[in-house]
């Protein structure tokens, strides 16, 4: 791979032949910190976390009113019977069954799972333009690794439409700013709060915890799952020093963060009069007391307590080594350079986390400039480099979202907190790759005519394409059949 392949490619999210190649690939690349726009039109006209809590609000208001209603509904009047033919037994006139409150709840969900799928759809296809259109493509793919990195998965009625507002509202405008930043609206956002079960989390000793169990009617307690994959996952790393005693500390300080109006848990009944879908601490719930988390102790302090553990975990010497480690693992291989990833490190350490400082230690190491792929492309990768390379402008929401249902990653449903694997492994399958060739083939045959695939493959992989690749386009028998030869072609599936 030549420089400017490698910045198309590796570092960008593929060329597009009407955008013009850059003289200087590495400034090309630092440029776009500068350069890069959080809100552009696809995503400032995608729908907020406030519309989608909105919805749920409507939904939970349904659910309650079918609930609270006694006795069935008036029959509807009989049907009055068909004149009789001759020698016709009578039949009685029989009214329509009425349908049981659990059908009624059960058309509700379905109800309001169709307007949340609505919603991510509409995300989806927010996300997908910006990334076909943007000119800033280093900046977008950032997004992307971040979003991936605080993953949430769209899998529960309540994430169906949140999961991707957490990546335009809380990833998108931090991308170029201080990792605490963005680890402070993450962790706030109601996708991450509803995801990981923090809505539900209530302190044993704090004033409704203790009503509760007076009462002995059920059991309320502390839900652990956040304050576990902020540490193990957006911060520290596994196995890096701290113990379970920590965790359940850490918990403890975030009791009471929780959100306006929505989810099952108490906080949300305590929200009063916050807007649906907002932070809320919930004074209430919070488990008193000072905590002591890897051998620092936070005084009593309501929601600022867990956002003092959050500011020391955001600059702590282990999540600087986790995040260093994991954009090393992005750009250069899937076993990062050592000295690769101790120069990220000390530019994470040495500016407090500030972010661009970090990508531009990240576009200065040599590590990430082999010439040498250096990695296998995920589905979505790939699914907006041949977008990108054909220069598709419309993007149909649905139609990307059944590629990528098919070649096997759902947009913002990796199933795990974890996020998608980022090894070639995970993606490089006989199977995986067959999905790709029948996807190259259908795109192929939507463009394949209007496409030349010999005078494309320079454009996309300058002074980077293969003998073997020239060979094979130059001896396919159609336009058609040289594109989708392209499409699956080395360089389009490593970078």
């Amino acid at each position: 791979m030549s420089d400017a392949a490698i910045a198309l490619q590796r570092f960008g999210l593929g060329a597009r032949p009407d955008q013009p190649l850059a003289d200087d690939p590495r400034g090309w690349l630092t440029a776009q910190i500068a350069r890069y726009r959080p809100a552009p039109p696809p995503v400032a006209a995608a729908p907020t976390s406030a519309a989608v809590a909105t919805d749920l609000v409507a939904y939970q208001a349904e659910q309650r009113t079918i609930r609270q209603t006694t006795g069935a509904p008036a029959p509807l009047p009989a049907v009055a019977p068909e004149p009789m033919m001759a020698g016709q037994a009578m039949q009685p006139a029989v009214a329509p069954a009425v349908p049981p409150a659990r059908d009624a709840r059960m058309a509700a969900r379905q109800a309001a799972r169709r307007v949340a799928q609505d919603r991510y759809v509409a995300l989806v296809g927010a996300r997908t333009a910006a990334a076909v259109a943007t000119d800033t493509p280093f900046a977008e793919r950032l997004v992307h690794f971040w979003s991936n990195h605080f993953a949430v998965s769209a899998d529960k009625l309540e994430l169906v439409g949140l999961a991707g507002t957490l990546e335009m509202e809380a990833i998108r405008p931090h991308v170029m700013g201080r990792f605490a930043d963005m680890l402070f609206a993450v962790e706030r956002h109601p996708a991450m709060l509803l995801y990981l079960d923090q809505a539900v989390s209530v302190g044993p000793d704090s004033p409704l915890g203790a009503r509760i169990a007076g009462r002995g009617r059920r059991k309320v307690g502390l839900n652990e799952n956040l304050a576990r994959e902020i540490m193990e996952l957006h911060t520290l790393g596994v196995r890096t020093g701290y113990t379970q005693a920590d965790v359940t500390e850490f918990a403890r300080a975030m009791t009471g963060w929780t959100v306006g109006g929505i989810g099952g848990g108490p906080g949300a009944r305590l929200a009063g009069e916050a807007t649906p879908g907002s932070f809320v601490f919930a004074a209430p719930i919070h488990q008193p007391g000072a905590r002591t988390i890897i051998g620092r102790t936070y005084p009593e302090g309501g929601e600022a307590q867990a956002q003092a553990v959050l500011a020391d975990l955001a600059v702590h010497p282990a999540t600087a080594r986790h995040v260093a480690t994991k954009l090393a693992c992005h750009f250069a291989g899937d076993t990062p350079p050592p000295a690769m990833v101790a120069r990220l490190e000390r530019a994470f350490l040495s500016s407090g986390g500030d972010l661009p400082t970090v990508y531009r230690a990240l576009i200065a190491s040599p590590e990430a400039w082999t010439p040498a792929p250096a990695k296998f492309r995920t589905p979505w990768e790939w699914t907006i480099a041949t977008y990108r390379a054909l220069g598709l402008a419309e993007v149909r929401p649905q139609t990307v979202l059944g590629l990528l249902n098919q070649l096997g990653q759902p947009v913002w449903k990796p199933g795990q907190p974890i996020g998608y694997d980022d090894t070639a492994p995970s993606w490089a399958g006989p199977d995986a790759i067959m999905r790709r060739v029948e996807a190259a083939e259908r795109f192929a045959a939507r463009s394949g005519a209007s496409v030349d695939a010999r005078a494309l493959a320079p454009r996309l992989f300058p002074a980077a394409v293969s003998p073997a690749t020239t060979q094979a386009l130059a001896r396919a028998e159609s336009p058609g059949q040289a594109l989708a030869l392209l499409l699956v072609s080395p360089e389009m599936m490593r970078r």
